[in-house]
């Protein structure tokens, strides 16, 4: 089921905080990967200046992601998305039900397969992955766009991975 929250409005003298959009949990079945793109579309299209093409390609690439190499694509798996508003931007949230291994960026466009990670390390501002017993959370920030933002000063804000909190 998905769930919306209301934003909060930001009064005069106050620090803006962030505000949980909406979250989703689908079955990790493949078939049900165009449910989250569809969610965070909808969730994203009243947030201003946040790309959300972007944030909804890249949710996919990690659901998609999760269902595959984790044990969120075994029966009865699942997978949840939390998109939260951030005073910069949007944080959105991947949770899986964990796996073995922990998440790779390939390096090269000429790989057949793995693409996802590095596609979220090329156009997300921040990115990086927590792990616990439960499972793990692959999360991505998007940075949202000012009026002074040109592509080389967006590209100088992307970084390479960056662990949730400092726990890989």
């Amino acid at each position: 089921m998905d769930t919306a929250a209301g934003s909060r409005q930001r009064t005069a003298g106050t620090r803006q905080r962030a505000t949980m959009l909406g979250s989703v949990t689908i079955p990790g079945t493949p078939e049900h990967v165009s449910v989250t793109r569809a969610f965070v579309a909808r969730t994203l299209a009243a947030v201003p200046r946040v790309d959300s093409d972007a944030a909804t390609l890249l949710t996919s690439e990690l659901v998609t992601n999760a269902i595959q190499h984790t044990d969120s694509g075994t029966p009865g798996g699942t997978v949840t998305v939390v998109v939260i508003g951030v005073p910069e931007g949007v944080l959105v949230e991947v949770v899986d039900d964990g796996s073995a291994d922990t998440p790779v960026v390939k390096g090269s466009w000429c790989a057949a397969e793995g693409q996802g990670l590095f596609l979220v390390q090329q156009l997300a501002a921040r990115w990086g992955f927590l792990r616990d017993p439960a499972g793990t959370t692959v999360w991505f920030h998007l940075q949202a766009a000012t009026a002074a933002s040109t592509p080389a000063q967006l590209a100088a804000t992307t970084s390479p991975l960056v662990t949730y909190g400092g726990i890989v």
